[in-house]
C-alpha cells in the first residue's frame, strides 16, 4: 500500500490534512484551513511541488 492523505475536520471545525506512510505513521500534517476546497487545494499544491530538489541546509 503506498502512502495516502487523509482530509479531516478538527475539533474546533476547521479542516487539516494529513499524509500517512503506507505502515500508517503520519509523516506530515497541514495547518488549519477554514475550508474544506481550501484544505484540499492544500493536498494538490504538495503533491504539485513534492518532486522538488532536496535543499541542505545545515
Amino acid at each position: 500500500m503506498a502512502g495516502r492523505f487523509e482530509l479531516y475536520k478538527s475539533p474546533n471545525g476547521q479542516f487539516r490534512f494529513r499524509l500517512k506512510a503506507a505502515n500508517g505513521e503520519i509523516i506530515a500534517s497541514s495547518e488549519a484551513y477554514t475550508t474544506k476546497a481550501a484544505a484540499a487545494n492544500g493536498i494538490q499544491s504538495v503533491k504539485k511541488n513534492a518532486d522538488s530538489a532536496i535543499v541542505d541546509l545545515t
